[in-house]
């Protein structure tokens, strides 16, 4: 799939240069633009015919995403579901993550097993 930047986001830090939310899509607008115009050798602007079809869309390793947001909607979770971690602390997180562990349930957006051994680390050492 094609990934459509803001023109000359590699060019200028203010639209996006390392900075990936501000290099979002923006239409050219200006007269002689090559890239609005369409010409060869350059960026592509966002048209039809670039979108995903419909029975993918929105589909994660071809599963529907499920929020998980406490270790209650874990239950919710069918099989042709995935997990998808929502924005928690830190206690929640493990909580989280010791029952997915039990229950084998895959996360999109995180890996149980290493977020685990990377958080009982920092534990650890804040006791010692």
């Amino acid at each position: 799939m094609v990934t459509f930047l803001r023109r000359d986001c590699a060019r200028f830090s203010k639209f996006g240069n390392g900075r990936g939310k501000k290099a979002k899509w923006r239409s050219p607008k200006g007269r002689d633009n090559k890239m609005r115009e369409g010409i060869k050798g350059h960026p592509v602007c966002v048209t039809i015919g670039y979108g995903t079809k419909k029975a993918v869309r929105g589909l994660i390793k071809e599963k529907t995403p499920v929020t998980v947001m406490n270790a209650a909607d874990l239950a919710k979770i069918g099989e042709n579901q995935i997990g998808y971690l929502g924005k928690v602390g830190k206690k929640k997180k493990i909580e989280i993550m010791t029952k997915a562990k039990e229950m084998k349930v895959e996360f999109a957006n995180i890996n149980a097993e290493l977020a685990l051994k990377k958080l009982n680390v920092k534990e650890k050492k804040e006791w010692t």
